[in-house]
């Protein structure tokens, strides 16, 4: 018969005889080994699994145009081809216009989307009803619909009149002799005033048109008709000044968006009054500033305003596996364009990091922790297996047995223990993982074949490790004094 083979019988035999201190042991490793392969695979499995429920929360990036200006369709899509395959969750286009209410003489900001794409980026959107599908069909945020007092399958008229200028462009290029000009600006209760001015031949107001329908009747309503109001303008040169004109009494707030839309006038382009009836088909609720806008689909707005390809942002949900990854995303975005700029939503990234760090922190405790559990309980039960075989190891000696031989016989325990305990702890690691991963993140994991040899490795270290103290003790047994009995 071989050494090896000698050995090994001798190993095997000296487990067998004490099954019930060596199951205690193999048990405690194959406990530590569990926890250690199935943390261990969740670890590693945590980015990707945390990076998924953060999409939940919304877009986690976004893109805007450089500077004041819109962006362009076609230019976000070539920007979007810039990110991995499989990487892009959803991306939601949003272009936002002033709408009006002439009933209820209001102004709402109305949002065209696709709503196909919310659904992706906005899983936590809150919708009674539903989301419109068909033609004239619009979602109304809660703070709207509250306001408005309206219900699922009414119906509501909407205008768009062109010519809303920004306050921060200089429009004085336009302020030609002859021109046509017109502009608009937030009047009473943020409903919106247009004007149309027509120059002379001195470039000074000849003729002024005011739409203040969206006021109310008995007040703003009169900066219309008011023919003494109306004349002060004629004859002045923009932009107006201070005290250039007095305001109409009782309308002192339509009177000055009056000026401010004359003073933020650009030329007419001959786009007329768009109206549209839209039928309630949803209701949204989420708590925040998405409640204060009338959403309607994409194509339908740019039917409604006439104009096409352009949006105002646009919001992206990227999975990545940390947020560096995710930065380097953003910035191949931003350098991919002359007009494009992406940023990070802070709230959900930093929230995710915030949370990955501290979970993964988590993992790595409690795997310690009970690794150091496991190593304890294997060296107490190899001292107990030591003082039991105290006799045997003395008389061992006493025939000449040296101090290696029962070193290698104790520590070959120990590594066959490591050994099955590591094979059986992987395999149940990896059953642990997958319940806890269906049951908290709603989805399974994959195994990770080089974890096994990996749990192994590390649970006959633990093992040998676990051996020292007791071999320690072993080696130091006096045969002289257990041949004596003391």
């Amino acid at each position: 018969m071989s050494k090896r083979k000698m050995f090994l019988r001798m190993i095997t035999a000296s487990l067998l005889r004490r099954r019930s201190r060596m199951l205690i042991a193999l048990l405690s490793i194959a406990v530590g080994a569990t926890i250690l392969a199935g943390l261990v695979t969740i670890y590693y499995d945590v980015p990707r699994q945390m990076s998924a429920q953060f999409r939940n929360y919304g877009a986690n990036m976004i893109l805007l145009p450089e500077g004041d200006s819109q962006m362009a369709r076609s230019e976000v899509d070539k920007a979007l081809a810039l990110i991995p395959e499989g990487a892009l969750v959803g991306a939601t286009p949003y272009r936002y216009v002033r709408l009006d209410m002439v009933s209820r003489q209001l102004s709402f900001t109305s949002a065209g989307t696709d709503f196909e794409q919310v659904q992706k980026t906005s899983p936590y959107f809150h919708i009674n009803g539903r989301y419109p599908e068909g033609e004239r069909e619009v979602m109304l945020g809660k703070e709207i619909a509250d306001q408005l007092g309206m219900k699922l399958g009414r119906t509501m008229e909407l205008t768009y009149q062109p010519g809303d200028t920004a306050a921060d462009e200089d429009p004085s290029g336009d302020w030609v002799p002859g021109a046509v000009l017109s502009g608009s600006a937030e009047g009473w209760q943020n409903a919106m005033v247009y004007v149309t001015a027509e120059l002379d031949g001195d470039a000074k107001i000849a003729a002024l048109t005011v739409d203040a329908s969206l006021q109310t009747e008995e007040f703003g309503g009169r900066t219309a008709t008011d023919e003494a109001f109306l004349n002060q303008f004629i004859g002045k040169s923009l932009p107006l000044q201070e005290g250039d004109v007095d305001a109409l009494s009782g309308a002192t707030v339509t009177s000055g968006a009056i000026v401010r839309s004359l003073n933020t006038a650009r030329r007419a382009t001959g786009a007329t009054e768009s109206r549209r009836t839209f039928s309630v088909v949803g209701i949204l609720e989420t708590g925040g500033e998405e409640e204060q806008y009338i959403y309607m689909s994409l194509p339908e707005l740019e039917a409604l305003t006439g104009e096409s390809g352009r949006l105002d942002v646009m919001e992206l949900s990227v999975q990545a596996e940390d947020t560096e990854t995710l930065q380097g995303y953003a910035d191949t975005l931003s350098q991919g364009s002359d007009s494009l700029r992406a940023r990070l939503v802070k709230r959900v990234t930093r929230s995710e990091t915030t949370v990955l760090g501290k979970l993964q922190s988590l993992v790595f405790l409690v795997t310690a922790v009970v690794l150091l559990l496991t190593m304890i309980s294997v060296s107490t039960t190899m001292m107990a297996v030591v003082t039991e075989r105290r006799r045997e190891i003395g008389l061992r000696k006493a025939l000449g047995a040296s101090d290696s031989s029962i070193r290698v016989e104790f520590l070959g325990e120990g590594m066959f223990l490591g050994l099955l305990g590591g094979i059986l702890g992987a395999l149940l690691g990896f059953a642990f993982a997958q319940v806890v991963s269906v049951n908290v993140f709603g989805s399974s994991i994959t195994f990770q074949w080089l974890l096994l040899p990996v749990t192994v490795i590390v649970c006959m270290a633990i093992a040998a490790v676990s051996c020292l103290m007791p071999i320690k003790k072993a080696v130091e047994i006096d045969p002289a004094l257990v041949l004596k009995g003391e």
